[in-house]
């Protein structure tokens, strides 16, 4: 365990952060005739990590903000432990709040930049440096409190920006594309950190990001937006293995878009019928979204009801391997396996479905 982790638990304490409930309810909010939320409802319970996921300009960091206050509704109600805030002025919300851009003052020192917010709140200076200090251990940055914005990487001004915003004690945090600036191994690293440091003080927190993976990976539950609404919000577990709509299927993970035919409640994909999941439009010709984990390459002696193709590439992936096969009609699949499989381009190989339930969407 690193000393970092070991120092957490006694700085969340001292900082007394205590998560609270969040609501919207039928949130509306319109720009220039675009209505960039539709009467959004979204309810987060008191110390629950949610993130908001979805493309650009579906409506996520309009609703963060919405409920910041940095934008003023159209109507609808914003709902913090139960009172109705959206008249309420921004610093009367109790937010503390994390940007893409980090935002700190350069000619302030990490302890400085994280004591402003308590200062404009007249704290006195004992208690604000006590507080700080507390904070950026909280960030493992305690090391480096008299160090200038330019001194620090991107990772570590985001740790700091992070306890500036918890160190006023607020209900609730939210985080607008906080990691998007840094690069991979520093993104995990402090998304990691960000979900511990979350559970230890129990905060409410609201996440906004248009990067699954890293919804997926630290979030309780995932609201799924798109043209101004939520269309499914559910664990990472319901959103992968069970999406209500087509978006959520195809937007949620890799997924072949194959055509099938729909009659009797289950489509026909390539020969093989499988259960149709969510919603389950008029018969006809649809789209089957088929994970690549639910293809298996099969013994290429296989009988008539294995599908026929040729590799295209293969791409080792540690613990797996995707693999893209074309097939007679020229469509490309890609199929997960076993990294012990090596299909070269050019192989002929054998498909089979698993069998497993597919979202589906009528063809337009």
């Amino acid at each position: 365990m690193s000393a970092v982790e070991t120092t957490v638990p006694a700085a969340a304490a001292a900082l007394e952060v205590a998560g609270t409930a969040v609501e919207l309810v039928d949130v509306v909010k319109t720009y220039a005739g675009h209505q960039a939320l539709a009467g959004v409802n979204l309810s987060i319970e008191p110390g629950e990590f949610i993130a908001l996921l979805g493309p650009s300009g579906c409506g996520k960091t309009t609703a963060l903000r919405a409920l910041s206050g940095l934008e003023q509704i159209d109507g609808g109600r914003i709902l913090i432990d139960g009172k109705d805030v959206a008249q309420v002025a921004v610093n009367r919300r109790d937010i503390g709040m994390v940007f893409q851009s980090y935002s700190l003052f350069p000619h302030l020192t990490a302890l400085q930049n994280v004591e402003f917010g308590l200062r404009m709140r007249k704290v006195d200076a004992a208690s604000r440096r006590a507080r700080s200090g507390e904070a950026l251990e909280l960030v493992g940055l305690a090391h480096l409190a008299d160090r200038y914005a330019h001194q620090l990487s991107g990772g570590q001004q985001q740790r700091v920006a992070l306890a500036r915003a918890l160190v006023t004690r607020p209900r609730v945090l939210l985080l607008d594309e906080p990691l998007s600036a840094l690069d991979a191994k520093v993104r995990v690293s402090l998304r990691d950190e960000i979900r511990r440091i979350q559970k230890d003080l129990g905060i409410t927190t609201l996440f906004v990001t248009h990067d699954q993976e890293e919804a997926l990976a630290v979030a309780d539950r995932v609201a799924v937006m798109n043209a101004g609404g939520i269309e499914q919000i559910g664990t990472p577990e319901e959103l992968y293995l069970s999406p209500r709509t087509s978006f959520v299927a195809d937007f949620v993970g890799l997924s072949n878009r194959l055509p099938g035919e729909l009659a009797g409640g289950a489509v026909t994909v390539f020969g093989q019928r499988l259960d149709v999941m969510g919603e389950v439009p008029a018969t006809g010709r649809v789209t089957a979204f088929v994970r690549p984990e639910d293809i298996a390459l099969v013994d290429a002696a296989a009988g008539d009801a294995a599908l026929r193709g040729t590799v295209v590439s293969t791409s080792f992936l540690g613990s797996l391997r995707r693999t893209f096969v074309r097939l007679p009609d020229e469509t490309v699949v890609a199929v997960q396996h076993d990294v012990r499989e090596r299909p070269e381009p050019g192989d002929s190989v054998a498909l089979r479905f698993m069998g497993r339930p597919v979202a589906v969407a009528a063809n337009p």
